[in-house]
């Protein structure tokens, strides 16, 4: 299967360019600088990617992030496209696949999509099955705080569970295609083509809950 991975890795930077540096993004206030300069970060410079996760390093994080973020927009691109770094644990054989496909497919809507909120690409099957291989892993992670069900209904690819019901909860089905989905699960579902099923409580506490990372 191709890496799709390196190909939205690529396909994104060729974005960055087109857009500019200051172009908006739906990652909250993050302009595309800030967005690369978070790339770097995640890939290059371990102690300082721990603060997305660790509070205590949070101000380390954001020093080094807004340090990378005043490098010439050009050099920053560059940075992206050639990848991690040679020792990076991200050139391992197939850990780039698994571990930025999710990444950089979310990121490049992102920019994408704040542009313009009615761009959609039309993506090979191949990619959307990719992104249906992933679902499970990372709904795992994007879904832990919704207390329904979710499921996702993507037709042509089938129906899997992504979380079970806690409580006295039933199922939300979302139904749309594989990227919709993952877009959906990652918080962005005021731009996913995403179709919600279940009860009304359902549905409603699961647009409530927070989602993504």
């Amino acid at each position: 299967m191709p890496n799709f991975a390196h190909a939205e890795r690529i396909a994104l930077c060729d974005t960055f360019l087109a857009a500019g540096p200051d172009a908006p993004t739906l990652c909250g206030d993050w302009t595309t600088r800030d967005l690369a300069a978070h790339l770097i970060v995640r890939e290059r410079r371990p102690d300082a990617a721990a603060g997305m996760f660790l509070p205590v390093v949070a101000g380390h994080l954001a020093s080094v992030q807004r340090r990378i973020a005043s490098a010439p927009w050009e050099e920053m691109v560059t940075t992206v496209r050639s990848g991690p770094p040679r020792l990076s644990p991200f050139r391992l054989p197939g850990v780039e696949a698994k571990a930025n496909l999710a990444e950089f497919f979310v990121h490049h809507e992102d920019v994408l999509r704040a542009g313009n909120a009615q761009v959609r690409r039309d993506l090979p099957q191949q990619e959307q099955g990719a992104l249906w291989g992933i679902l499970p892993r990372i709904g795992a992670l994007a879904l832990r705080n919704v207390r329904t069900g979710v499921v996702a209904d993507c037709p042509g690819h089938g129906r899997r569970s992504l979380r079970r019901a806690k409580d006295d909860h039933g199922s939300v089905v979302l139904r749309g295609e594989p990227a919709e989905v993952l877009l959906h699960i990652f918080g962005r579902g005021q731009v996913a083509d995403v179709d919600l099923d279940g009860s009304d409580s359902d549905v409603a506490a699961f647009r409530d809950s927070h989602l993504g990372f």
